[in-house]
């Protein structure tokens, strides 16, 4: 960005609305080139801060996966949770056919 850019003018906003194929009112207009202005001068003042000792960063925070060791722990019974199923077959929980049945 230039030091001293031009404010966005509705001219700007028709322009580019045009160009994005928008069809805008002229109070979407007025509306929008206010916004944009906003946004600019926000992005100038983004700009104009000193980083020159602030390392690039993909997070704020420190980030470290937290891990657990695998331990095998005993299962429920197969049979003592299809028992309380509202339906079961041949060993599996019968549900609902979702896409019809199969053939």
């Amino acid at each position: 960005m230039p030091d001293t850019p031009s404010p966005i003018t509705p001219e700007d906003v028709a322009h580019v609305a045009a160009l994005a194929r928008l069809t805008l009112t002229d109070d979407e207009v007025q509306e929008f080139t206010g916004q944009l202005r906003s946004i600019l001068e926000h992005a100038r003042d983004v700009e104009a801060l000193d980083l020159a000792d602030v390392p690039p960063t993909a997070h704020p925070y420190p980030l470290e996966n937290v891990f657990r060791p695998d331990e095998v722990v005993a299962g429920v019974d197969r049979d003592e949770v299809l028992a309380e199923a509202p339906s079961a077959e041949a060993g599996m929980f019968r549900v609902p056919p979702v896409l019809g049945e199969a053939p």
